[in-house]
Order: structure tokens, then sequence, then C-alpha cells
């Protein structure tokens, strides 16, 4: 697996199992299609693109990341906690026909989007970019 820096990228490599105590929430996500392409949009405010792994395997897609909470007191009392913190996993499958290997992605604004085309006839190389 390939931890991101300052750009987005994809790892090629086969899922692990997690441990049920590594991942404590699962993103808000979209997926959705577009003439040519699938979408995936994840909510994920707060996060720093060096917190963020993105790994392809086959037909999955998998976000995994950390999120901290830096700015809450420590001795504080929550009287509403609606925001999650800590680790978090996503895994989408995508539905044949897409290809994974050519996926652009970027994150602005809280939110990670990756852009997936519809698989063509002949091979391509791996192309992220980031916006």
């Amino acid at each position: 697996m390939q931890k991101l820096s300052s750009s987005l990228s994809f790892s090629q490599s086969k899922l692990s199992v997690i441990k049920e105590h590594d991942t404590h929430w699962v993103p808000n996500t979209d997926v959705y299609v577009t003439d040519g392409a699938i979408i995936i949009k994840v909510e994920l405010a707060g996060m720093q693109r060096e917190n963020l792994e993105l790994t392809i395997d086959g037909g999955r897609l998998r976000i995994r990341g950390q999120r901290p909470d830096g700015c809450r007191p420590p001795q504080c009392k929550f009287l509403v906690m609606e925001i999650n913190y800590g680790g978090f996993e996503s895994v989408i499958e995508l539905p044949a026909g897409y290809d994974l290997s050519r996926a652009k992605a970027s994150y602005q604004n809280g939110f990670l989007r990756v852009d997936v085309p519809m698989a063509s006839s002949s091979s391509h190389s791996l192309a992220i970019s980031n916006d």
C-alpha cells in the first residue's frame, strides 16, 4: 500500500484484512454514472492528502485514512457528537465495464473525487491527475 503525499495516486495491491478496531467509520459516499464514466465522490472534510490511501485491487477501489480531532480540549464533555474522527475505510466494488487503471483522483474543499472511465478495447497505462 502506498501513502499519498502532495498528489493523489493509486497503488495496485491486494486488499488486506482489516482488524475490527482499525476502522471506526465509513465516510459518506456518492457513486453515480455519467456519459462515459463512473464518479465516486467521498465527503472527507478536515483531511490532509497525506492522510489518505487509495488502493486498487481488480474492480475494487479502497479508500482509507485517518481524520484527527485536533481542536477539542482534552477534558470536554460532549452534548452532541455527530462528526466522526479516527480511522475510516470505504471499499467500492465497481461494475464491469470501467477501467480503474485509468482513474483520475482529486481532493478539493473536503471532497475526494475519483473519475473512472469506461473500459476501452485498447490497453492504457495508469493516469492519475491532481486538481
